[in-house]
């Protein structure tokens, strides 16, 4: 009899510091919008099956089978099928992460590498993590995390050249240009569909990014400011509820006076009043 022991030192392992947003899983479909879009994290998109043409910026290249694209944040980039095999992909967002490939600081938005060498190895953890992600079993969470880092080590292992990884910055200017679009135009009526139009965002990845951006959503960012706009008309003028219900955009008389009641715990008629005494037993003093 033999025994082999195998001792190793976890305190000294790098820890990949990176977030596992989201797993997705698509087959290209004529009903699919293919537009340029982009987002504040990085994104590794895998090819199962099919044939296609992936677009970053001003360029663009053939995908096919057991490739792997792994795209920076805020870098421009759609696909599209070619083809009657529509393009299958699984595609993993990943925040606090971008990629150094060793090239010229202007030719590191993206890289693609070809899987199929190590092609059942790395499907493992694509399949192993959605299928994580999808049953969601006791602390599915931590689970999906170790994947994604073994997935992230075991591609720099297999690369031609080594990948620096550092954590992206937090700026976002798609969530900064909705902001801007909100502050200026909450008293129209807005959609997710209007804002994920103007920043080229599909609708879950702008409702994730600005909730981080601003700590709520999109909707309800447009729902705060009407609201304090509607504490200013209340104050200072003498427009009905009606009437400012009407100014800053909701639907109805009773929706306002719901939702106002909902973020400040009183009606609108009772802050008007409420200010109204506060003015008089300020003047009265």
């Amino acid at each position: 009899m033999s025994n082999n022991l195998y001792s190793l030192n976890t305190q000294s392992a790098n820890k990949i510091k990176a977030n596992l947003i989201y797993v997705t899983t698509s087959k290209y479909e004529d009903d699919w919008d293919s537009m340029l879009h982009s987002h504040y994290f990085a994104e590794l998109f895998y090819v199962f099956r099919g044939t296609g043409k992936f677009i970053v910026g001003s360029k663009d290249f053939i995908v096919k089978e057991n490739d792997l694209v792994i795209v920076n944040p805020n870098v421009e980039h759609t696909e599209t099928s070619l083809n009657a095999r529509p393009l299958e992909y699984m595609v993993l967002g990943i925040e606090n992460l971008s990629f150094y490939f060793g090239m010229d600081e202007n030719e590191n938005s993206y890289s693609i590498y070809s899987c199929r060498p190590y092609q059942k190895e790395i499907e493992f953890y694509l399949r192993a993590l959605l299928k994580e992600i999808t049953i969601k079993e006791l602390n599915y969470e931590a689970v999906c995390q170790n994947l994604l880092e073994v997935l992230i080590i075991k591609l720099m292992r297999h690369t031609n050249y080594k990948l620096s990884i550092a954590p992206s910055k937090k700026i976002n200017k798609e969530c900064g240009k909705v902001k801007r679009y909100i502050d200026s135009n909450y008293k129209k009526n807005i959609t997710l569909d209007t804002l994920a139009e103007i920043s080229h965002m599909n609708k879950y990845y702008l409702v994730h990014a600005f909730s981080k951006f601003t700590g709520m959503t999109p909707i309800n960012y447009m729902i705060a400011r009407r609201i304090d706009e509607s504490k200013t008309l209340l104050q200072n003028t003498d427009y009905s509820i009606s009437q400012i219900s009407l100014i800053i955009g909701f639907s109805s008389p009773s929706y306002f006076s719901q939702v106002f009641k909902k973020s400040i715990n009183i009606s609108p008629n009772e802050y008007r009043k409420k200010i109204k005494d506060k003015l008089y037993n300020y003047k009265i003093q």
